[in-house]
């Protein structure tokens, strides 16, 4: 999924101005100017649009978990692993904790968006890669979240 929908989708059911936006990304680990958040939330058609790197969705992910849930100390003998690759289970994954989802809030987001899931389905996406039940999530089940999201988050818009 384009890493721009996920941030402008996000920014909107949370209501945040550009200036937390930036906020946020900081907390994630990551030093961001405000003109460059305002380019990457603008639609692909206007000018001054910009492309969201993975990196900087993964850092403001990270940093919505700080904002929401706040810093959590590593363990002992646990290092932070640096994002290899942001893909839509990582996505998933990083906005479940944020909003500190549980299986049944999960399943009523998406009955939200109109969309019935089964249990084994969603935890397939939530399983390591590689395990034998492990399901990629397709960017049409992460829209149809998001939009659930918003819907859970700011209400039916009229």
């Amino acid at each position: 999924m384009i890493t721009n929908d996920v941030l402008r989708s996000i920014r909107y059911a949370l209501d945040l101005s550009d200036a937390k936006v930036v906020e946020v990304i900081r907390l994630g680990e990551r030093d961001i100017a405000q003109p460059d958040v305002a380019a990457y939330l603008r639609k692909e058609e206007e000018a001054g649009f910009a492309g969201c790197g993975a990196d900087v969705l993964a850092a403001f992910l990270d940093g919505l978990i700080i904002h929401r849930r706040g810093r959590m100390e590593p363990r002992p003998g646990q290092d932070k692993k640096p994002e290899t690759r942001l893909n839509n289970n990582a996505i998933l994954k990083k906005l479940r904790v944020a909003f500190e989802l549980k299986e049944e809030d999960m399943h009523k987001v998406m009955e939200l968006a109109g969309i019935s899931v089964s249990k084994p389905e969603l935890s397939a996406l939530f399983r390591q890669k590689g395990h034998k039940n492990y399901r990629a999530c397709g960017d049409q089940f992460l829209r149809n979240f998001l939009k659930g999201l918003v819907l859970r988050l700011r209400g039916p818009q009229a």
